[in-house]
C-alpha cells in the first residue's frame, strides 16, 4: 500500500464513523454519548452468540466472524454431559471453528414451575434441593477443571411472561406484554405464595451454597432477571418478582458478595422494568457495569415500558443502541453482546435470518466504536 493509499484509507474510516454517526449508527443522542465517553476506553466487549451449537450454526458464526459463544443446553442430570471429559469435548468441538467457549447453562432455564429442569430448587423440597444443589456445584467444578469460564442460570417461579402477539415492521410477529389485558387463572402458581421474604430466602439458600464453589472453581455465574417486572405490590399469580427490578438485582448482587456472582445481564428485560427505558437504562448499565456485575449482555430493544411493551429488532425500539453499547465500553465491560428474542418473520420460521441481522448490526456497531478508540 503507497502513501497516498494509506492516507485515503483513514480519511475513509474517519468519514465513515462520522457519516454513520450522522445517520443513526452513531446514535440520536450522539452529543450524550460523546460527554459519557470523554475518556474513550478500549473495546473490549466483542459479538456473542447463544442457544446453539450445531455444527450448522457454528459454520455460520464462524462466517459472520462471530468469535464466542454461550452453548446450547447440555443436560438436566451430572453424568448427562457435565464429566469434565464431556466438557472439554465440547470445548474442543466448539474451537474447531475459531470459537471460544465463554459460557454454558445450568440446568435452570427461564421456564414456568412446572416446566423448569430442576423445580425443587425454587420449591425448597428437601432433600432432593441439596442433592440437586451438590450436583450443581460438581458441573461448576467440572467447568472450571474444562476451561469453561462462566454458567448462566434463572431463578424463576414464572417463567418469561407475555400477552398476544402483535404486528411490526414489515408485518413481523411481535412478542408482547400488556398487564392490563393480562390474565392470572389461576390466581396462585403451584408454588402458593411466594411473598419478598419467601423468595429472598430461597435465593439465598441457593447462593450460599454455590457461590463459595465458584469462587473456588474460578467460573463466573451468571443470573438473568425476571421477565417482564410485575406491579411488587401483587406480583404475578401471588409471586413477588423480586428480581424484576433494578434494586431487586442490586440486593441479589449484593446478597452474596464475591466477584464470581453477578448477572446475565438482558438489557431487553431490564428495560421492561422501566418507566422510559428510553431515558433510563443507560443509568442502570452504568450502575451495575462500575460494580462489575454485567458477566453477559442480551442486546435485544423494545418499544414501550414497565407492563406495556413489545419485543423489537435492535434498531426498531425506544431505545438508543448506539449509546447504550457506549456505556458498556465506558463503564470497561468485557464480554458478550449477544442477540436476544427476535422477531417472527415470514419466511424465517427459526429466527435464523432476524439473528443473522442482529449479529451484523452488532458487528457494525462495534465497529464504529473501534473506529472511536
Amino acid at each position: 500500500m503507497d502513501k497516498h493509499d494509506s492516507i485515503s484509507r483513514r480519511r475513509f474510516i474517519s468519514r465513515s464513523a462520522i457519516g454513520a454517526a450522522a445517520v443513526g449508527i452513531g446514535g440520536t443522542n450522539a452529543r450524550a454519548a460523546s460527554r459519557e465517553g470523554a475518556a474513550r476506553k478500549p473495546l473490549r466487549m466483542y459479538v456473542g452468540h447463544q442457544h446453539d451449537h450445531s455444527e450448522t450454526t457454528l459454520r455460520a458464526l464462524a462466517a459472520f466472524g462471530v468469535k464466542h459463544i454461550c452453548s446450547g443446553k447440555i443436560g438436566r442430570k451430572l453424568d448427562d454431559g457435565w464429566s469434565v471429559d464431556a466438557l472439554v469435548r465440547l470445548r474442543k468441538h466448539v474451537e474447531t471453528f475459531g470459537i471460544s467457549l465463554d459460557c454454558v447453562p445450568l440446568p435452570l432455564s427461564s421456564g414456568y414451575i412446572t416446566a423448569s429442569e430442576h423445580p425443587e430448587i425454587m420449591l425448597a423440597k428437601d432433600p432432593e434441593r441439596d442433592r440437586t444443589l451438590e450436583a450443581f456445584c460438581e458441573m461448576i467444578r467440572n467447568c472450571g477443571r474444562a476451561g469453561i469460564p462462566m454458567v448462566k442460570y434463572n431463578l424463576t417461579f414464572i417463567g418469561v411472561v407475555r400477552t398476544e402477539r402483535v404486528i411490526g415492521r414489515g408485518g413481523a410477529s411481535l412478542s408482547a406484554f400488556d398487564f392490563a389485558k393480562s390474565k392470572q387463572e389461576p390466581p396462585l402458581t403451584e408454588a402458593g405464595r411466594i411473598t419478598d421474604e419467601i423468595y429472598w430466602d430461597r435465593i439465598g439458600y441457593f447462593l450460599k451454597k454455590i457461590v463459595p464453589v465458584a469462587e473456588e472453581a474460578k467460573v463466573k455465574i451468571a443470573c438473568h432477571p425476571q421477565d417482564p417486572g410485575m406491579p411488587p405490590e401483587t406480583g404475578w399469580r401471588g409471586v413477588n418478582t423480586v428480581l424484576g427490578t433494578p434494586d431487586g438485582l442490586r440486593r441479589f448482587v449484593e446478597t452474596q458478595a464475591s466477584p464470581y456472582h453477578g448477572l446475565n445481564f438482558c438489557q431487553g428485560t431490564v428495560s421492561e422494568m422501566l418507566e422510559k427505558p428510553g431515558e433510563q437504562i443507560f443509568d442502570v448499565i452504568r450502575d451495575f457495569g462500575r460494580r462489575g456485575k454485567i458477566f453477559n449482555v442480551h442486546f435485544r430493544n423494545i418499544r414501550g415500558g414497565f407492563l406495556n411493551f413489545v419485543e423489537t429488532l435492535p434498531d426498531d425500539g425506544d431505545v438508543d443502541m448506539p449509546r447504550a453499547l457506549r456505556a458498556y465500553r465506558d463503564v470497561g465491560y468485557e464480554g458478550m453482546i449477544m442477540p436476544d428474542h427476535v422477531p417472527q418473520i415470514v419466511g424465517d420460521p427459526q429466527g435464523q435470518k432476524a439473528f443473522a441481522f442482529c449479529h451484523g448490526y452488532i458487528q457494525a456497531l462495534l465497529q464504529v466504536l473501534q473506529a472511536e478508540a
